[in-house]
Order: C-alpha cells, then structure tokens, then sequence
C-alpha cells in the first residue's frame, strides 16, 4: 500500500523519507546504509521501511471504473 506517514510504534513521521530511500534502494545501495543517512535510526521506523510493500499500483489495476 502506501506508506503510512508517522511509525506506527513512536510515531515519528517517515513518509517524507521513503521517496529517496526507495530510489536509492533501486539503485542497489545497502538498504542499512541509506537509512543511517537519512537519519532513521529507530528499529520500529526501520521496520516500517524494511518491510513496506508497495501494492498501489497492482491494486489500481482492479480499479472499477464507472
């Protein structure tokens, strides 16, 4: 889905990060690597980035139009 704006655990906000975490994630940087450099330091925000799966677009598919 998308990812979801604060941590769910501290709240902290994460949406703002995700967008240069997963370019650069895509670009075959270490996962660890970006995330220290973006500052998310947090297990419970890590985690909400290590295990985001982005099904926006498959589910858009599936979209019922009218």
């Amino acid at each position: 889905m998308i990812i979801p704006v604060r941590c769910f655990t501290c709240g902290a906000l994460i949406a703002d990060k995700w967008g240069k975490f997963a370019e650069r994630v895509s670009r075959g940087e270490d996962p660890g690597r970006v995330l220290d450099e973006l500052g998310v330091k947090r297990y419970c925000c890590r985690r909400m980035f290590l295990s985001h799966v982005n099904l926006i677009d498959t589910l858009l598919r599936y979209e019922r139009s009218q």
